[in-house]
């Protein structure tokens, strides 16, 4: 008589999303991009504490009327997301970050790994909150930010300190976090 179980699907759910996830963390991290990896760098760095985020919302801030609301929307997203993602998602998670060798065939791509747990991902997060709360307030920002956001979770993917999982639940995070200030927004107008 056999002592095995059968798995429960949603933990065989599970493991098949970690194999694949490792697959693609591992395919992105081995594919040689020199010129990507200086600009994919340069770009996770800027958007540490998002930094970059910040830096458009004063520039928007800056121009006034329909310009500063979207900025103080965004900025309040990325709070929301900030908070959500560090001080809940990577406590209850824990997820490990991804294993990147010493003698790495690529050492010029990675960023500084970070001693927080790798999900979600809180760039991300902040990034998308940051698009998806200024998008709608001011639509003609919202193509090259979601842009941006996207830039920024590949990036985080390509330095070698987050798995696409990690990169997709940032995402949701971020969008979900953009949709609660905005909706509160609406209601406070209300």
């Amino acid at each position: 008589m056999s002592d095995r179980r059968p798995k429960l699907p949603a933990l065989a759910l599970v493991s098949d999303l970690a194999t694949m996830d490792q697959a693609l963390y591992e395919t992105v991290t081995v594919t040689r991009t020199p010129t990507l990896d200086t600009a994919l760098r340069r770009l996770s760095a800027a958007a540490d504490h998002s930094k970059l985020s910040f830096a458009i919302a004063a520039a928007l801030a800056l121009r006034g009327g329909r310009s500063r609301r979207a900025a103080a929307l965004g900025v309040a997203a990325i709070g929301v997301a900030s908070a959500t993602a560090n001080l809940l998602g990577k406590q209850l998670v824990r997820r490990p970050r991804p294993y990147r060798a010493e003698d790495s065939p690529f050492p010029g791509r990675h960023v500084p790994m970070p001693h927080s747990a790798s999900f979600p991902s809180g760039h991300t997060a902040s990034a998308v909150a940051f698009a998806a709360a200024v998008g709608p307030a001011l639509p003609v920002s919202a193509v090259p930010l979601g842009l941006l956001a996207c830039a920024v979770g590949y990036s985080r993917v390509h330095t070698g300190v987050h798995y696409p999982g990690d990169v997709v639940a940032g995402a949701l995070l971020g969008t979900g976090s953009a949709a609660l200030v905005l909706a509160l927004a609406a209601r406070n107008e209300a």
